[in-house]
């Protein structure tokens, strides 16, 4: 059998994740017997607050195991409406949010629906992953505009003003943002802001789903921006400020024909998301946010104690980033350096050797579109953490 006659053009193009590739690559060496930390998912290390739980068992025992509709439970929408009002002064109407399974999927629906073959979506590089891999798969042509560490990996108004042509149909960025943790202020949202509105045809796509992992003390959405209200889509979820992973839980807020474009697009692929995981993500959206905050604030001290010890590491420069769980180091001074057997060519050797000879799991910086950095989450405990860093300095120092 010809495999790769019968397999589609689009899936050989595609890459296979980068952060879950890592995770699968660090279970393999850990099998090996070798005591693996992995620095490599963007996935909180706490559990989901009690709580939240006890409302998803409630929604059991209640009954809700059936189908949902496409667009999310009432209940849910109910939440979502009242949740962007109250956090991020954005006014929709029922008919103007849609719940799918996970901010990944939403992302997803968004460019299928939106995008024609050879359409251009401009993304803020470094990026998460998946945005590229995502706009490709939808027959999306991916413009890249890079910021480096020196900018805090923030673009700029005439960056973007500078990348939009005719064929511009969106707008890609995630505040706070995975991989870099930088946040948008409200000035410079306002300047992209007011770059957009001068074209009536684009789309901004809002990725906010680290709001509640931002140390700045507020978070702004680019869509409270009257200029652009009614072309913004603001994309959020359950899984990073209320450690619900593995609930498979997003939503977004936008214009009711973007809206029902994606519920087409869910309906024929996935359906509603889970009943019960969609009350208990009603219940986390009205209820205390005390556990977010505490577990927010241990993010903060782990950032503090990693930047302390990172910067000890020859070779390693950070910035300190202001949200999410992240650091995004340039190990770029490292690049042709040897330990008599392997040398370090690229952010990939980088972290395959990490991962070989120093037993941490981070991921190469190629994959979210700049190859002088790595990712490092520090989403793990802080002995784990303490202990990686040991790792990675004597790993460094190995290298002449």
């Amino acid at each position: 059998m010809n495999r790769k006659k019968i397999l589609s053009d689009r899936v050989q193009r595609m890459q296979e994740s980068v952060t879950l590739a890592m995770a699968q690559m660090a279970r393999d060496v850990a099998n090996e017997g070798n005591h693996v930390i992995s620095l490599s998912l963007g996935q909180p290390d706490f559990d989901t607050p009690d709580h939240i739980k006890e409302a998803a068992k409630k929604a059991l025992d209640e009954g809700y195991t059936k189908y949902t509709p496409v667009a999310g439970l009432l209940e849910l929408r109910k939440a979502i409406v009242h949740k962007f009002k109250r956090d991020n002064n954005l006014d929709f109407e029922l008919n103007e949010v849609t719940v799918a399974n996970g901010a990944k999927q939403t992302i997803y629906n968004i460019c299928h629906a939106m995008l024609d073959p050879g359409d251009e979506v401009i993304i803020f590089t470094p990026y998460w992953v998946s945005y590229s891999a995502i706009v490709t798969l939808a027959g999306g042509v991916v413009v890249s505009i890079s910021a480096g560490i020196e900018d805090d990996f923030k673009i700029n108004a005439q960056q973007l003003e500078d990348a939009i042509t005719d064929r511009t149909t969106l707008i890609l960025f995630s505040s706070p943002c995975n991989p870099t943790g930088s946040v948008y202020g409200y000035d410079e949202l306002e300047a992209i802001a007011n770059v957009v509105a001068k074209h009536e045809d684009i789309l901004i796509i809002s990725d906010e789903i680290y709001e509640h992992i931002n140390f700045t003390g507020k978070h702004v959405s680019i869509g409270s921006f009257d200029v652009v209200k009614d072309r913004t889509i603001t994309v959020n979820g359950m899984s990073k400020g209320f450690a619900m992973t593995g609930w498979r839980i997003g939503y977004m807020g936008a214009p009711a024909w973007v809206v029902a474009a994606c519920n087409k697009i869910q309906g024929q692929c996935t359906s509603g998301a889970s009943a019960f995981g969609q009350m208990g993500a009603a219940h986390a959206l009205l209820a205390d946010m005390k556990p977010t905050e505490d577990m927010k604030a241990a993010f903060l001290k782990r950032k503090k104690m990693i930047l302390e010890l990172v910067n000890d590491i020859p070779g390693i420069v950070s910035n300190d980033p202001e949200g999410a769980f992240y650091i995004f180091p340039d190990v770029s001074a490292l690049f042709g350096k040897s330990n008599g057997t392997e040398t370090i060519n690229n952010t990939d050797d980088f972290a395959m050797q990490l991962l070989r000879n120093g037993h941490v799991a981070l991921v190469s910086g190629s994959s979210f579109g700049n190859d002088n950095c790595v990712r490092i989450s520090y989403a793990s405990s802080e002995e784990d953490l303490r202990e990686a860093f040991k790792r990675i300095d004597k790993f460094v120092r190995s290298y002449a």
